[in-house]
């Protein structure tokens, strides 16, 4: 069973910069909005990639780690693209699809971490929670409770008061970040590959690149 990995914050938050310490045989990318990451990369990235292009990439597991980046806009840009229909069954159908889609991603290997890049939101108490497309997911559903590791992407001030992008992994009360006990620093810089290092040797996973990774795989 594969792992999945919430990475939750808002725009400029640092959650595509996290990707920068990659090497392009260890991880394959997915683009949802088809931009461009925010820095100088040779990095495998599926633009514009799909609800089909992406189960099919993970059912083939050919790479040890994947990255959706950002999963939102999947139920976003669906709800755009069915606007114009009509009653309750369009936004049931949206559901089902991300559901379908984290249980794919749960079917990958043992070794393989899936980190699922979404933006936050509120509910009416102001607690934050993985923005969605209705209610079905929230309240049927609850997506966060299928992540075992939640990070929260935050900007703060640094000691030389320029801003910092970090990692928080602590539950506060109001956020939704959460790991394994000392998996992870409650604080840590925004890297997710240094993220997955320490999830690899906290659950004694194979490395991310003793299995050839297929450059092919994730070409449009």
């Amino acid at each position: 069973m594969g792992n999945l990995i919430m990475v939750l914050g808002k725009s400029g938050s640092g959650k595509s910069t996290s990707l920068r310490n990659f090497a392009p045989d260890e991880v394959g990318v997915f683009s949802v909005a088809g931009k461009r990451l925010p820095f100088r990369s040779e990095l495998p990235v599926v633009q514009h990639a799909n609800y089909k292009r992406i189960a099919d990439i993970l059912a083939a597991n050919r790479r040890r780690c994947y990255v959706i980046d950002d999963a939102t806009y999947l139920m976003q840009l669906d709800n755009f693209a069915r606007a114009k229909e009509a009653g309750y069954q369009k936004f049931t159908d949206m559901a089902v699809a991300f559901q379908q889609l984290l249980q794919r991603a749960s079917w990958t290997d043992d070794d393989t971490n899936v980190y699922f890049l979404m933006h936050p939101d509120s509910d009416e108490m102001g607690r934050e929670k993985p923005k969605t497309i209705g209610k079905m997911l929230d309240e049927k559903l609850c997506v966060e409770g299928l992540f075992p590791i939640v990070i929260d992407a935050r900007v703060t001030q640094g000691d030389d008061g320029r801003p910092r992008h970090v990692f928080v992994t602590e539950n506060d009360g109001t956020n939704l970040a959460k790991a394994p006990m000392g998996m992870l620093p409650e604080v840590m810089d925004n890297d997710l590959k240094a993220v997955d290092t320490a999830i690899r040797e906290y659950w004694g996973m194979a490395p991310i690149t003793d299995k050839a990774a297929d450059a092919a795989e994730m070409e449009d």
